[in-house]
């Protein structure tokens, strides 16, 4: 099992391309199976959630072609042979519940295994559930499946008002209403840059769609969807990720393909906390103010607020901050699991509940420590670049989900990585 090994060695400068993002791509691919129409991706991220839900649209009979060393994605579902989404590939990432509404819409039917992920809490389908049946949808489940089949005519439009801000939910929802018949509005609908990126991806395929983006989602449903091109948004979780560097190591870093709208939240509190960030002609430059990083609370929050995958991230920054820093995680439960690790390198953090309270030390120290998530897994190679002596992270098959060339990124700029294969 890999493992990557970090010496922290100062400020780093330099310039980082941000990737297309991982949570807007697994959302785009499934809608080619609202179509039998080609459907062409661009900027895609080069990751294995990305292969992963290639593996998942090529069980189900679609082509997916990587071209472009990957950061081209050509895909066909002309000819879908399955409506049935194994446990053996659905166990690996959460996005695979996605391909029940498109596949729901299209093809009448749809079996999909409930999904797996990360171990960040319960995340629960039932929002998604609950938007099909009120369009019509009559579900069944058993057996850990999702045994779902559309009325006889199709679905049909509904009035969908989400009790919480569902991503997911809100994905599935509005690809599926492309094709069904009348009107659906989705009240309480997430609007974050990827579901935008959606909407705008399906209107080039003929979807009628308005609102995205705010907290009303209006489609008017089409009898047929059509092919498209459409560039992946830049990942805004990369960005945040990448705009830390320099705040934790000092120095300078040009984020190339960054966007103010994407992070505004996150930036200010980054403000707050004596980082300077500004935006160029290719991106965004970051780099600390004066002296140390000062102390700030953080409350995780639905777009556009500071988002939940920045918040092991943002964590790794206070360890080093004069003060004491509160932070709340409101989106998921048991979100927490870097503390103990950021811990053996150092730092004082205190968990209760959904809150963590972080007193700032002067400098982390070197250690063996070991991913459990994702996001996890880049706060703890974040804290090791800022951090004295050696770090050893394992576990990094997490980290090769969400960030691609991590290693050639950080080197560039000047850090001491490398990957140690297991």
């Amino acid at each position: 099992m890999d493992s990557i090994l970090i010496k922290g060695n100062g400020p780093l400068n330099g310039q980082i391309a941000i990737a297309g993002a991982k949570n807007a791509c697994l959302t785009l691919m499934p809608a080619t199976l609202l179509t039998d129409a080609p459907l062409t991706l661009t900027n895609a991220p080069r990751l294995s959630d990305i292969r992963t839900m290639t593996q998942l649209l090529q069980s189900l009979g679609a082509e997916v072609a990587s071209l472009q060393g990957g950061q081209v994605l050509a895909l066909s579902s002309h000819d879908l042979t399955s409506h049935r989404a194994d446990y053996d590939i659905v166990r690996k990432m959460r996005a695979s519940i996605l391909v029940l509404g498109p596949m729901l819409a299209r093809a009448g039917e749809a079996i999909v295994s409930l999904p797996g992920g990360c171990a960040i809490g319960a995340r629960p389908v039932d929002l998604h559930l609950k938007a099909l049946e009120a369009m019509g949808a009559v579900l069944d489940l058993r057996d850990g499946y999702v045994h779902a089949k559309a009325p006889a005519g199709g679905l049909k439009g509904a009035v969908i008002d989400f009790p919480l801000v569902s991503v997911g939910a809100t994905e599935n929802a509005l690809m599926a209403a492309t094709l069904a018949k009348g009107t659906t509005v989705l009240k309480n609908a997430a609007r974050e840059p990827e579901i935008v990126d959606l909407a705008q991806c399906l209107r080039r395929m003929g979807a009628r769609i308005e609102g995205e983006g705010t907290e009303t989602i209006t489609i008017e449903g089409v009898t047929a969807l059509g092919g498209a091109t459409h560039a992946v948004v830049a990942d805004r979780i990369e960005l945040g990720t990448y705009m830390l560097v320099p705040a934790i190591t000092g120095g300078e870093v040009e984020c190339l393909g960054g966007r103010m709208d994407l992070v505004g939240a996150f930036a200010e509190k980054l403000d707050a906390a004596g980082v300077s960030v500004s935006e160029t002609e290719r991106g965004l430059k970051v780099s600390r103010k004066n002296g140390r990083i000062r102390a700030v609370d953080v409350v995780t929050e639905p777009f556009p607020g500071f988002p939940t995958d920045l918040q092991a991230q943002m964590m790794a920054l206070l360890c080093t901050a004069d003060g004491v820093s509160v932070l709340e995680e409101r989106i998921f439960e048991n979100r927490f699991m870097h503390a103990p690790e950021l811990t053996r390198m150092g730092a004082r953090i205190d968990v209760q509940g959904g809150t963590a309270t972080v007193t700032g030390v002067e400098k982390l120290k070197g250690a063996p420590v070991m991913a459990t998530d994702l996001r996890a897994s880049v706060s703890l190679i974040l804290a090791a670049l800022a951090a004295e002596g050696e770090t050893v992270v394992s576990r990094v098959y997490h980290l090769d989900r969400g960030y691609e060339k991590v290693e050639e990124k950080l080197s560039a700029c000047g850090a001491l990585i490398e990957r140690i294969h297991g």
